[in-house]
């Protein structure tokens, strides 16, 4: 029984640690605060307002549960050892177990601490220098965040989408919603490089493509940022689908111009441009709202997203077909040899060796 006791005493010290990481006590004021304007009177009288304070309350309730769950857990298997009870010894090695398992995953939750770890984002994909090698870059990138996504239960929607002139993507921007989509993607935010022998050129030769990925968060609850009519241009166009194929046949796509910051936001998904106007608006106020924010800008510049040209010497992360194969963090100095698995969308070990990293 000296073995487990001693595991319980680790596993009790770790939740102290990711109490304490967590601030416990800080999260149960704000759910009890939240559950009180729910129980308010004419609380859904505003319905966007009252499904954002839901949301909330709903990942506090679930995070509180968890650790309360687990102290009482710990406290009743810690009692069991005390009996020093040789027949319980293997029901308590396996109860050990389980918990641990739980505490990893509680462990890693901490990482995701930042204030838009848990909102949904907009990541953006532009093809960078390379001509049509970075534009079929910037379309495999598209398809691996695309699979990587499918992976991890979230839906992506493509907002907006420019074909290259002769293959692959200029650009794409792709909303994506789930749990702690922003928390993960921040991990993916700068430049992308490729190196491969080029099957867009007869000699075959070895040629280096690069491509910017932007990562925003999209947020519920916008405060400080009211754009005017004057602020903005608004542009409409008719949406293109692939291969020239128009999706609709009407100027129904919109692009909006912020005129003081040159941001730039388009979208064609939606039916009408009305429901493109208003989803282009609220990426755009997402976007100045962050760039007002001193905590976002640190953190961007951390996962060296200052840098905002698609060329050598700013990128993030290489990936290498030719002559050996490669991918490569320049940030964690993470790197695997199976590079058709992460372009397949198992991205999952690069984002935690950058957040485990921070």
């Amino acid at each position: 029984m000296a073995d487990l006791k001693e595991q319980a005493l680790s596993l009790t010290q770790r939740l102290e640690k990711v109490k304490s990481m967590s601030d416990l006590q800080a999260k149960t004021a704000e759910r009890a605060r939240l559950q009180s304007l729910v129980d308010a009177a004419g609380f859904w009288n505003d319905a966007e307002s009252a499904q954002v304070i839901m949301k909330t309350m709903g990942r506090l309730n679930n995070e509180i549960t968890q650790i309360e769950k687990m102290d009482r857990e710990l406290a009743e298997a810690q009692e069991f050892i005390e009996l020093d009870d040789a027949s319980l010894q293997d029901d308590l090695t396996a109860k050990l177990s389980a918990i641990e398992q739980e505490l990893a995953a509680l462990e890693l939750l901490q990482m995701f601490s930042g204030s838009y770890d848990h909102a949904d984002a907009v990541l953006s994909i532009h093809a960078g220098t390379g001509g049509i090698d970075a534009q079929d870059w910037a379309q495999m990138l598209e398809r691996m965040y695309l699979r990587y996504f499918e992976k991890k239960g979230w839906k992506a929607t493509i907002l907006h989408m420019s074909d290259g002139e002769e293959g692959g993507i200029k650009s794409a921007d792709i909303e994506v919603t789930g749990e702690r989509v922003y928390g993960h993607l921040k991990a993916e935010h700068g430049v992308h490089r490729l190196v491969r022998l080029s099957p867009f050129n007869s000699n075959h030769t070895r040629e280096t493509s690069f491509s910017l990925v932007e990562v925003v968060p999209l947020l519920d609850q916008l405060s400080g940022v009211a754009i005017k009519d004057e602020e903005i241009r608004l542009d409409t166009f008719r949406a293109r689908g692939h291969g020239g194929q128009g999706v609709n046949t009407t100027d129904s796509a919109v692009r909006i111009t912020h005129l003081a910051t040159g941001l730039v936001v388009s979208c064609q998904n939606e039916r009408s441009q009305l429901q493109n106007k208003r989803v282009a608006m609220q990426i755009l106020q997402s976007r100045l709202q962050v760039l007002q924010d001193a905590e976002f800008q640190a953190e961007l510049k951390s996962t060296k997203g200052e840098y905002k040209q698609g060329s050598w010497g700013n990128q993030i992360r290489s990936y290498v077909l030719q002559p050996y194969t490669m991918v490569k963090d320049h940030r964690t100095d993470h790197e695997v040899s199976d590079t058709g698995k992460v372009l397949d969308g198992d991205l999952d070990e690069f984002i935690l060796a950058w957040l485990t990293s921070r």
